[in-house]
């Protein structure tokens, strides 16, 4: 089945846990100040340290008979921040990333059938800055070089994340929209059911839903904790319980610090993986939310310990 027949029928999907932090860990990988890993596919020590993360996370889908979520290493790869580390237009960097996580998805057989290539978005600036967000017409120009590009490479979805204000992701979805593929935004959110800039999560639904055609085909919340996801949802389902059938999924820190508390520390706050796992299923279970998977903080094993729990848990399709 496609990206959208799967989303409608699974109850239970994996996301890839964090990617970039792992990166950020290992000695022998440097990243780009200004595209962080999307360079890496052009370096064999850089392909050897994605090819292993990404294969962690294909294993545990494969193996617990879950779909997976994966991403091209392209966050940061937007035709400015790629002029600023040299790449210049005749290198299509997104298209190199996409085709060389596909290739990684190749290597699976049957089950590449359940594992979706998704092209990785995000926000100009400072993605817990969102005094830093642009607007809406200037994020839509902004932003649609890089989704055409991952729409041209083949991706099964785009993903814009880590999104901290309204306007841009307004302004994203606008660029998305007009290039095809399925696509979701995934907020940075508070406890309060905001996101970074005030604007209440639910009016930032409303608000994107009713002026962009097609609208996201979900939303999701990345880069907090499972405890303030829980909080936030509650608190935006209170005002609008359509909030429980559009955002569907999140891919969680494990430390419950703020994110500008986050942005200050040299050093990761983590949790240990079955922890994490229990609340991200009793999120499931609570919720429906039904995409799971992790950021800062986490690697395979919290993956692992997702899917251990999903499958002892619901019988799969």
């Amino acid at each position: 089945m496609d990206f959208r027949q799967a989303i409608a029928h699974y109850p239970a999907i994996l996301a890839e846990g964090a990617v970039i932090e792992r990166l950020r860990r290992n000695p022998a990988v440097k990243l780009d100040r200004h595209i962080v890993h999307a360079g890496l596919v052009y370096d064999s020590l850089g392909q050897t340290a994605l090819r292993q993360i990404y294969r962690q996370y294909l294993d545990i889908g494969r193996m617990a008979g879950l779909p997976l979520l994966t991403c091209a290493p392209t966050w940061r790869a937007n035709p400015a921040r790629l002029r600023q580390a040299g790449f210049g237009d005749q290198t299509d960097v997104n298209g190199d990333c996409v085709r060389f996580l596909a290739s990684i998805r190749a290597e699976y057989g049957a089950y590449a059938g359940q594992a979706f290539v998704g092209g990785l978005m995000s926000c100009q600036g400072d993605a817990y800055k969102p005094a830093e967000a642009l607007p809406s017409d200037e994020a839509a120009a902004f932003h649609r070089p890089q989704a055409r590009a991952l729409t041209a490479a083949g991706v099964d979805f785009l993903l814009a994340a880590t999104l901290p204000a309204v306007s841009e992701a307004l302004g994203l979805a606008r660029a998305m929209a007009d290039c095809g593929p399925p696509y979701a935004l995934s907020f940075v959110l508070r406890p309060s059911g905001t996101l970074l800039d005030g604007t209440p999560l639910h009016q930032a639904i409303a608000m994107i839903d009713s002026t962009v055609n097609p609208a996201p085909l979900f939303y999701m919340a990345n880069c907090v904790h499972p405890t303030v996801f829980e909080s936030a949802f509650a608190a935006a389902i209170s005002q609008s319980p359509a909030v429980a059938r559009r955002v569907i999924g999140l891919q969680a820190n494990t430390s419950t610090k703020s994110p500008e508390e986050l942005d200050k520390r040299g050093s990761l706050d983590g949790a240990e993986p079955e922890p994490f796992a229990n609340a991200m299923v009793g999120l499931h279970h609570w919720f429906g939310t039904k995409i799971l998977g992790g950021c800062c903080g986490t690697d395979n094993r919290h993956v692992a310990a997702i899917a251990r729990r999903i499958g002892q848990e619901k019988p799969l399709p």
